[in-house]
């Protein structure tokens, strides 16, 4: 990878290194300065643009997207850059306000959730269809149903389109080769359908009966709509990590494993195991809790080092689990 791919400290100082590098690439007119809110697409957009452009992820590994906050120096960065690639669809909760002052300042922002179908969070899982819920989360239910689903990197194939639109919105970048752009775009893609087919591969031991999820909260909703799986449940009941939960949707939800004979919770790397441990715990018969880099690339030696080996990484997990 050139460029600056860095997964920058949410300090101050580890922020002001690369907040500088990438600015000054611009404002030398060296290269121009692309500035991108997650690692997960701070990989993608690194392996598209190369040495065409340099690169500043905002979110360091294993932090949590919905509720990561920005450093000045950060904020600065995206406000300043040539390009700021966000995910969009309200992922990221707690940048909300510094995108859109980036915006209204002059900063150009990509969208990927923008160039793709996304799917819209019903809330309907039978184990949450509960009486005696209090006013409280009556009403987060009520705004999280209907809401678009912003987790549109768990399916390889809207991936691979977004990318496209991608290359074609970078090769605009002043100073930049737009072919250069282009081929490295196109031989990327090659390596999401490659990986798409490596997926359904992975999961072609599944049978029918097993193809179910019951996750940590709401973000496997595109990889079960790509692969034919279905998300019967999560224990966040809810498309952020923010949202709060019931014993009596623990209890509930225990129930529906038991009912289905689910083999496996999937946790989530950036988020605590507590609650899937004591879901688990509810429902007895040895069913083990799953941990899957959901939102955030791995360290070194994880095997999620990158977003395609995120998820590879991932679809042999669900499938050694399921079948």
């Amino acid at each position: 990878m050139v460029g600056v791919l860095t997964s920058c400290r949410d300090d101050s100082d580890g922020a002001a290194a690369v907040a500088t590098e990438g600015s000054a690439a611009a404002a030398g007119g060296a290269r121009p300065s692309v500035v991108v809110t997650t690692n997960i697409l701070g990989d993608v957009v690194s392996e598209v643009l190369g040495d065409q452009a340099a690169v500043e992820v905002i979110m360091p590994l294993g932090s949590a997207p919905h509720d990561f906050a920005a450093s000045a120096r950060q904020a600065e960065a995206m406000t300043r850059a040539d390009l700021l690639v966000v995910n969009g669809a309200g992922f990221e909760e707690g940048l909300l306000g510094v995108i859109d002052s980036a915006g209204e300042a002059g900063a150009p922002v990509f969208s990927f959730a923008e160039q793709v179908d996304l799917l819209e969070f019903t809330g309907e899982h039978d184990e949450h269809e509960e009486d005696g819920e209090d006013d409280e989360e009556a009403e987060h239910d009520e705004q999280a149903e209907g809401s678009d689903d912003p987790h549109i990197w768990t399916d390889p194939s809207r991936m691979a389109q977004a990318v496209a639109a991608f290359a074609e919105r970078a090769g605009e970048l002043d100073g930049v080769d737009a072919g250069v752009i282009e081929s490295q775009a196109a031989a990327y893609v090659e390596e999401l359908d490659d990986l798409d087919a490596e997926i359904e591969d992975l999961l072609a031991d599944v049978p029918s009966e097993r193809r179910v999820l019951v996750t940590n909260h709401e973000v496997f909703g595109y990889f079960a709509d790509r692969y034919d799986l279905e998300v019967i449940g999560a224990v966040i009941p809810s498309l952020t990590t923010n949202a709060s939960v019931s014993a009596a949707d623990i209890e509930a939800l225990a129930g529906l494993i038991r009912e289905r004979g689910m083999p496996a919770i999937f946790g989530e790397t950036t988020q605590p195991t507590q609650l899937a441990e004591a879901l688990a715990s509810e429902v007895g018969d040895g069913v083990e809790v799953v941990e899957l880099f959901a939102e955030s690339l791995g360290e070194d030696g994880s095997g999620a080092e990158t977003y395609i080996g995120m998820m590879s990484l991932n679809a042999e997990r669900i499938g050694g689990a399921l079948a």
